[in-house]
C-alpha cells in the first residue's frame, strides 16, 4: 500500500557517514527501487507501470536520455528510473485543499524534498496579486490571465518562455511556433545550463551539436574514456553498455576528481554473475583535479604528435582543416605545467597513452563535470582534437558521446527551442506557416534572470521543469523572478519554483509520460529523441491523476489561440485534436524528419541523421572537422581555498529530491555535506564531522553563503571538494559562466571553509 507524504520536514542536521561503497547496483537497488515504488504507487500499481518503461509499446522513462538497446529486458529501467516513474505515477496528491493549508509563505519555507513528496498536482492555481494563498481557477480563466499579461506587454521580448527536458517534440515545436508567433526567440532552456557548452564547442568543429555514436558503437570500441561523469548516479543504463563493451574487449578509463561506485565495479541485477561478483569496468582511474582535463588533453595529443605512425594522416589530410596551428600549440604543453594543472603522477598519464596508442576505436564519453567551467568549451574542443588526430571520428566504434541528463532535452532543441536559431529553421518555420519569424536573438538562461532582475522582463512561463532551484546565483535568481508580472509553471507536481512567484502566479498541471492521452481524435502519443539521436515514441498507460489536467501539447494550442486570437491562422484546434498532424509540420520543418509519423510507428522508432557520423562530412564553416588551438586554462587557487564542484546525491534526479541518502558515498539522512580531502582538511584544521559555512569567492567581492555544512572525509583530488545542489547554488555566481556557451560555471566554485555558527 502507497504511504502517506511526510507531514514536517525531517531534520538534517545530523547526516550520518558511513564508508563509501565501491560497487553500484545489485540486489541493494532492486530493493530500493522497489521500496520507493510501493511508498509511491502500491505493489500492483507499481509492477504495472515499471514493466512499461522504456518498452517498445510503452512509455519513455521521465528521467535521464540514455537510449535503449534494440533487445530489451523485461525490466529495462534502473533504480532512478524507477524513483522518476514512482514520483510520477504516485497516489499521493496536491488538491486546492493543500493550499487553503499552506499559504506561499509557508511554502517557501519548505525542502525541495517536502515539497516534492506532497504528491501530484491536480487542479489550475492561481495566486492573485498580493494574496498569500493558490486558490483555484478555471483553466479558461487561467488563459485569460496568461493573454492579459502578455498583450500588456509593450515588446514580446518581455516575455520568457523556459522549456525543461521533460517536453515531448510535439510540445516543443508547438511551444517554440507560439513564441515565434507572438514575436520573440526567448526561449532559454535547461540546455543552457548543462550540455551548451558541448553543443558550442561540436557545432564549431564537426558542425553538429550533438554526439556522434550510437549504443552499437560503444559495443564496438577498443576504448572507452569516460571523463566527468558518474553514470552509475546520474545514467545507471549506461553500466549495462559498459559492461557489454568491456565483455567484447573494450577497456575503460574513467577521469574523474572523486572515485564513483558505478565506475568501479557493476552487479547487473539481471545476470546471475551481477548478483555475486560483478564486473569490474575501469581499468584505470585518473583522479584529475576539478578542470584540468583540457591540459590533460592537450598533452596526450603532444605524445601523440610525437610517436611515429600515431597520427591517421589520410584522415587528416582529406577530412580537417586547422592542423598546423593546432599542432604547434599542443607540441608546446609542458610535463610540469599538466601535472600542477590535473594533479596526475606521471606514469598514470603514459598509461593512459598506451591504452590509446593501442586502441584502433575509441568513444569519449563526458557530462557535466566538462561542461560548467569557465573553459568548458576549448575543453570539449581539445577533446575533439584528441579523436581527430587518429580518426576517431565517423567509424564505427569511435566518436564524441555527450551524455544528455534529461530524458527529451536533445529533442526540444532540435524542435527549436534555442534563443539563437539557426537562420534555415527560421527559414523552414516562414516557409511552412506563412509568417516572419523574429530573427533577433532571445535570452539564455543567465540573460533571462538578468532581464527579470533588471525588469526588462515581465511574463515567466516555464514548461515544465525547477527553474529556480536549478538556477545559478539563487538570492540574484529569486529576487529576479519576484520582479516579474506573472510567473507561469506548467507542472506535475509541486517545487520551490511555486513559493517563488511574480505578483501574479499561476501553476497548470498537466499530464505526466505514465499517463494515458485523450484528445478528440483517439489517443494520443508523443515522441522523444534520446542521448544519440534515436527518436520514438511514447505511450503513457496510467489513467491521469485528475480529470482537471490537460497535456502540454493542448495546453500550448488553448493559450496560443487564446493570445494570438481568432484570426491567427495556426490551426491550433486541429494540432490539439491529433497530434499527428503535428508531425507532419515538423516532417516539413525539421531536417531528418521526413516521413515521421510512418517512421516512428516503427518499433524502436528511428535514428536522426549525423553527417560526421555517416559519411564523414562536415557541415563546418570550412566544410571540414575543425582541429582549434585555445590556450590551455585550468583553475587556479588562492591558498587556504579550495575548488567546489556541485553534484547530485544518489536519491536525487536533477532538482528533485527523491530521499536524505547518497547510498554510494555513505551519506545518511542528509544533505548538507561537504566532502574534502583528509590532507586539505588536515591543513586547514577541519575535523570530521565539524560544521562549516561555505563561502563563495569570486572577483566581483559578493559574499555568498552556504550555512551549516558537515565536514565529510572523503577521497577527492587534493585542493577539490564536493557538496549537493541545489543547496549550494547560492555560491554559484550568475555571471560566472562558460566563455562562448555563458553555462553557469557550477563545477568549479572557489571557496573559503569558516567555521559554522551551529557547530
Amino acid at each position: 500500500m502507497a504511504t502517506k507524504p511526510p507531514q514536517g520536514d525531517p531534520v538534517q542536521d545530523a547526516p550520518q557517514v558511513a564508508e563509501r561503497k565501491r560497487a553500484a547496483a545489485g540486489l541493494p537497488a532492486v530493493g530500493h527501487s522497489l521500496r520507493m515504488a510501493h511508498q509511491q504507487m502500491g505493489v500492483r500499481r507499481t509492477a504495472l507501470t515499471l514493466l512499461s518503461v522504456n518498452q517498445k509499446d510503452g512509455f519513455d522513462c521521465p528521467g535521464c536520455a540514455w537510449p535503449e538497446p534494440e533487445h530489451r529486458h523485461k525490466a529495462e529501467f534502473c533504480e532512478n528510473g524507477a524513483k522518476a516513474v514512482a514520483e510520477e505515477a504516485t497516489l499521493r496528491r496536491v488538491a486546492p485543499d493543500f493550499f487553503t493549508a499552506h499559504p506561499v509563505s509557508d511554502l517557501a519555507r519548505r525542502s525541495g524534498y517536502w515539497l516534492g513528496q506532497q504528491g501530484r498536482l491536480t487542479h489550475p492555481m492561481y495566486l492573485p496579486e498580493g494574496a498569500d494563498h493558490y486558490e483555484p481557477v478555471s483553466w479558461e480563466r487561467a488563459f485569460d490571465i496568461v493573454a492579459e499579461e502578455l498583450t500588456a506587454l509593450s515588446s514580446p521580448d518581455e516575455a520568457v518562455f523556459y522549456t525543461s527536458g521533460r517536453t515531448s517534440n510535439e510540445a516543443a515545436f508547438l511551444y517554440q511556433l507560439f513564441a515565434r508567433k507572438l514575436g520573440t526567440n526567448n526561449l532559454p532552456d535547461c540546455s543552457n545550463m548543462c550540455h551548451e557548452s558541448s553543443g558550442s564547442a561540436l557545432s564549431e568543429t564537426i558542425g553538429v551539436g550533438k554526439g556522434s555514436v550510437l549504443l552499437e558503437d560503444l559495443y564496438q570500441a577498443d576504448l572507452i574514456v569516460v571523463a566527468g561523469q558518474n553514470p552509475g548516479t546520474n545514467h545507471p543504463r549506461m553500466l549495462s553498455a559498459l559492461e557489454k563493451a568491456k565483455a567484447n574487449g573494450a577497456r575503460v578509463v574513467s577521469v574523474n576528481p572523486l572515485p564513483e561506485a558505478g565506475l568501479e565495479r557493476f552487479k547487473n541485477p539481471q545476470t546471475p554473475k551481477g548478483l555475486t561478483a560483478g564486473t569490474t569496468l575501469t581499468d584505470l582511474f585518473l583522479q584529475i583535479r576539478i578542470g584540468g582535463d583540457q591540459a590533460l588533453f592537450r598533452l596526450l595529443n603532444k605524445l601523440i604528435l610525437d610517436t611515429p605512425g600515431a597520427v591517421d594522416e589520410e584522415f587528416v589530410r582529406e577530412h580537417t582543416h586547422g592542423f598546423h596551428e593546432f599542432a604547434a600549440a599542443a607540441r608546446a604543453a609542458d610535463w610540469d605545467e599538466t601535472l600542477a594543472a590535473t594533479g596526475l603522477a606521471r606514469e598514470d598519464v603514459e598509461r593512459f597513452l598506451r591504452m590509446v596508442l593501442d586502441s584502433e576505436r575509441i568513444v569519449v564519453c563526458w557530462a557535466m563535470g566538462l561542461t560548467q567551467h569557465k573553459h568548458s568549451v576549448p575543453m570539449i574542443r581539445e577533446i575533439v582534437n584528441f579523436l581527430l588526430l587518429r580518426g576517431n571520428i565517423g567509424r564505427p566504434g569511435a566518436g564524441v558521446c555527450p551524455v544528455r541528463g534529461h530524458s527529451n532535452v536533445q529533442g526540444d532543441r532540435t524542435m527549436g527551442i534555442f534563443e539563437r536559431p539557426a537562420p534555415a529553421f527560421l527559414d523552414a518555420l516562414e516557409r511552412e506557416f506563412g509568417f516572419a519569424p523574429p530573427r533577433e536573438h532571445g535570452y539564455d538562461v543567465v540573460r533571462a534572470i538578468r532581464a527579470l532582475r533588471d525588469g526588462e522582463a515581465k511574463v515567466f512561463f516555464a514548461m515544465g521543469g525547477n527553474f529556480v532551484s536549478a538556477s545559478p546565483d539563487t538570492e540574484v535568481t529569486e529576487a529576479a523572478m519576484r520582479r516579474a508580472r506573472l510567473t507561469v509553471h506548467v507542472s506535475t507536481k509541486l517545487n520551490r519554483s511555486h513559493a517563488v512567484t511574480g505578483a501574479r502566479a499561476l501553476i497548470l498541471p498537466t499530464l505526466g509520460r505514465t499517463e494515458r492521452d485523450l484528445q478528440a481524435s483517439g489517443e494520443q502519443f508523443v515522441t522523444v529523441e534520446d542521448s544519440m539521436g534515436m527518436v520514438h515514441a511514447s505511450r503513457g498507460r496510467l489513467e491521469p491523476a485528475s480529470r482537471h489536467l490537460l497535456s502540454e501539447p493542448a495546453i500550448v494550442c488553448r493559450l496560443a489561440r487564446r493570445v494570438l486570437g481568432a484570426g491567427d491562422d495556426v490551426p491550433w484546434e486541429e494540432f490539439e485534436k491529433d497530434y499527428a498532424t503535428v508531425r507532419d509540420r515538423i516532417a516539413r520543418v525539421v531536417p531528418g524528419f521526413e516521413d515521421f509519423n510512418a517512421r516512428v510507428a516503427r518499433p524502436g522508432g528511428f535514428a536522426l541523421p549525423h553527417a560526421p557520423r555517416d559519411e564523414r562530412r562536415f557541415p563546418t564553416a570550412t566544410g571540414k572537422a575543425n582541429f582549434t588551438a585555445a590556450p590551455v586554462e585550468y583553475p587556479h587557487l588562492p591558498e587556504g581555498r579550495l575548488l567546489l564542484q556541485t553534484l547530485r546525491s544518489h536519491d536525487q534526479y536533477n532538482t528533485t529530491i527523491y530521499g536524505l541518502d547518497d547510498r554510494y558515498r555513505g551519506i545518511r539522512n542528509g544533505r548538507r555535506v561537504v566532502l574534502v580531502n583528509p590532507e586539505d582538511a588536515r591543513e586547514l584544521r577541519l575535523a570530521d564531522g565539524a560544521y562549516v559555512d561555505l563561502v563563495g569567492e569570486w572577483k566581483d567581492g559578493v559574499e555568498r553563503r552556504a550555512p551549516g555544512f558537515r565536514v565529510v572525509h572523503y577521497p577527492t583530488a587534493r585542493g577539490c571538494a564536493a557538496a549537493y545542489y541545489p543547496e549550494t547554488n547560492v555560491l554559484v555566481p550568475l555571471d560566472a559562466t562558460a566563455d562562448t556557451s555563458n553555462t553557469p560555471a557550477s563545477k568549479s566554485v572557489v571557496v573559503r571553509l569558516e567555521q559554522s555558527a551551529t557547530d
